[in-house]
């Protein structure tokens, strides 16, 4: 697999703790604790959006006093990617029109790769490809 893009060395630390601690290192888990170590709000508070005890998500965190719009961008892209979860009633906050409006959004590409690395390998297009195209 290719090097992963981390937004800071916390970002990292948290990525590879969270993959230690509860013991799976699945594209599910991946995903979710990538994209909940982008910010900081998020690490700090992961266990009011992951039930280590259970082992899922907890969607009754997006409504915790601490959360910004940039952060519900975040877990609900999170969520989404850990089991298809959207909002009842708010499905359209799940869209990529609203997710990826925020500075999270370079990073959201990377947790949908890590997600679904199957589907995501890098599609550079040969130079003579390119060149054709501009004629």
């Amino acid at each position: 697999m290719e090097t992963i893009r981390f937004a800071n060395k916390e970002h990292k630390d948290f990525y590879s703790q969270m993959l230690i601690k509860t013991r799976n290192d699945d594209a599910y888990h991946r995903a979710f604790f990538y994209a909940m170590g982008i910010c900081a709000e998020t690490r700090r508070n992961i266990h009011t959006l992951f039930d280590f005890k259970n082992g899922g998500i907890n969607p009754d965190g997006l409504s915790s006093a601490w959360q910004t719009g940039g952060t519900r961008r975040l877990c609900r892209l999170a969520f989404n990617l850990w089991n298809g979860w959207t909002e009842e009633g708010k499905e359209q906050y799940s869209a990529p029109y609203e997710l990826f409006d925020c500075g999270f959004a370079p990073y959201f590409f990377e947790a949908i790769r890590l997600r679904y690395p199957e589907y995501c390998w890098n599609m550079e297009r040969p130079t003579s490809w390119l060149s054709e195209k501009a004629r």
